[in-house]
């Protein structure tokens, strides 16, 4: 009896606070239900009172027509319901803060830029999707995110998805006001971007993946990124791409061996040269196409794990000689030189350098670099980068790369020593409250980005998998401050996702039967002249 009663009692309290909260994630950071609900009909009609935002408002006529069967104008003058974006002045407030007010004949969302407003209209999205019918409960809302970088990461070099795949994740980004996508293209199993001057990058270094590394080329197009470039602004996403140097270059040394500094036997052909001066113009002209092709401004040139391959570099000619011109102690200094040229290379084309947490170790100007945390096991380099004064990203190993396991008895993915592994509790409650080095650094912490790397993925269901539902508990990490975080309220939230996910084809992690875990798919490999 006293256990019937308790259950009764936390069923009765944990209603209670989902009744209390807004249905929305990642949670707003204030929210009061009003009285009233919203008819939404065709006859509802959008208004902007700028013409710039007409774009958005087209993007809030596509998702009504998508997911509620309406087809709303965009138009002026009366209507018996009515929704506004209004893009007011700049003021004294986060970039990114809106207001959501509605009563039973108009909606308004306003903010001082148009990134608020999208924000506005996805949270506006998400309260029209859990409506029955037509009927759409009225809340008021004061938003804004707590950090400025909310990020996700998909590795394509060793699986490709393809450009319907990525679609898919800029949608659900967007849902969940996710605003960076770091797009890992180039490492040791396949190149995937193609770069006019040098073809044969991705027509050869295209071929393979990570399973079989005979697998036909596969690489996207300058056409298809430039579509995935506009499809991401559309729902204001940056796409950061990374070109992978000076280690992680196998693929591209398969394409033009002339700039090969050679690997190892477990990590063959793993380094660009860098005692040849050719390899860096070749890469130059790289990263110069690469830039006109991503308009973020930003490209991440990895910078990590240069030791796993870089073995020849003692033998190499072009290499001692560099170093005996320059004064270089060691393959370390080497290593730092060539981070410094290439860096050199992105600042002159106006791009941010971003790099793996090893290049906190080099000279690179702070004020133009962004270092990504990422070996959450030496928190000294996070506190070494934020005494030079560099901008950082959080994106420990646990818990926000992806390819770790979710649960105890998963058969296929990453745990880290003593077995830890990457619930989604642990994504939900991270913050850089939780780092101590972080103390007293606050205004360098750009903000936290999950990594899935696709090691054990070689199908869109196991991708699915490992990314959701952890992409709803990423959000609310980013966006939500810690004081307003509550994980039973969030999982009474989350159910109604779920049921997005589900509905969606999405096969997302339950930690049920009815969705076991799929295990990367075995591959017979075909062999090639």
């Amino acid at each position: 009896m006293k256990k019937i009663l308790l259950c009764l009692f936390l069923y009765t309290w944990l209603g209670a606070s989902a009744q209390q909260s807004c249905p929305v994630i990642p949670l707003p950071a204030s929210f009061t239900k009003t009285t009233g609900s919203f008819q939404l009909t065709d006859q509802t009609s959008i208004q902007v009172n700028q013409s710039v935002l007409e774009p958005l408002a087209h993007y809030l006529q596509k998702e009504l027509l998508k997911y509620k069967g309406l087809s709303l104008s965009i138009e002026e003058g009366q209507r018996s319901s009515v929704i506004v974006l209004n893009l007011g002045p700049k003021k004294t407030i986060k970039a990114e803060e809106y207001q959501l007010e509605m009563n039973a004949r108009n909606i308004s969302i306003s903010a001082s830029t148009t990134d608020g407003l999208f924000n506005g209209i996805s949270t506006l999205l998400q309260l029209i999707r859990q409506s029955a019918g037509q009927s759409i409960e009225c809340w008021k809302i004061t938003d804004a995110p707590k950090y400025g970088w909310r990020g996700l990461m998909l590795d394509e070099s060793r699986y490709f998805f393809g450009k319907e795949k990525v679609k898919q994740l800029l949608d659900w980004m967007a849902f969940y006001k996710l605003n960076r996508f770091h797009w890992h293209l180039t490492d040791q199993p396949g190149w995937r971007l193609d770069i006019k001057k040098y073809p044969k990058l991705a027509l050869i270094g295209g071929i393979g993946n990570y399973f079989n590394p005979y697998a036909p080329a596969k690489y996207y197009s300058q056409e298809d990124i430039a579509e995935l470039v506009l499809y991401a602004a559309e729902r204001h996403i940056q796409i950061i791409p990374e070109i992978d140097m000076p280690g992680h270059a196998t693929a591209a040394n398969m394409a033009y061996p002339e700039y090969s500094g050679g690997g190892t036997d477990k990590y063959p052909e793993f380094t660009f040269n860098p005692g040849k001066e050719g390899t860096y113009q070749y890469l130059t002209n790289i990263l110069k196409e690469t830039d006109v092709l991503f308009p973020s401004q930003m490209i991440h040139i990895g910078g990590d794990e240069v030791a796993f391959g870089n073995k020849k570099w003692n033998t190499n000619a072009d290499v001692q000689h560099l170093m005996k011109t320059m004064g270089l102690k060691d393959l370390k200094a080497v290593e730092h030189y060539f981070i410094k040229r290439m860096a050199d290379s992105l600042t002159k084309l106006n791009n941010k350098v971003l790099a793996w947490d090893e290049v906190t170790e080099t000279n690179l100007a702070p004020k133009n670099t962004l270092v990504f945390w990422w070996r959450h096991d030496q928190p000294e380099v996070l506190k070494t980068a934020l005494d030079k004064g560099f901008s950082v990203v959080l994106t420990p190993r646990i818990p926000l790369y992806f390819d770790f396991v979710q649960d105890s008895t998963a058969v296929s993915g990453r745990r880290w020593k003593a077995g830890e592994y990457s619930p989604i509790e642990k994504v939900y409650y991270f913050s850089h409250e939780q780092v101590p080095e972080t103390a007293h650094h606050e205004k360098n912490i750009m903000g936290i980005q999950a990594c899935l790397w696709t090691e054990t993925v070689n199908s869109s269901q196991r991708l699915d998998y490992l990314l959701f539902p952890r992409i709803t508990a990423l959000a609310e990490a980013a966006w939500t401050t810690d004081n307003k975080k509550n994980f039973n309220d969030f999982q009474l939230r989350l159910n109604t996702h779920l049921e997005y996910f589900k509905a969606a084809g999405i096969y997302y992690y339950n930690g049920k039967k009815s969705n076991p875990e799929p295990l990367p798919k075995k591959i017979s490999v075909s062999y090639i002249d």
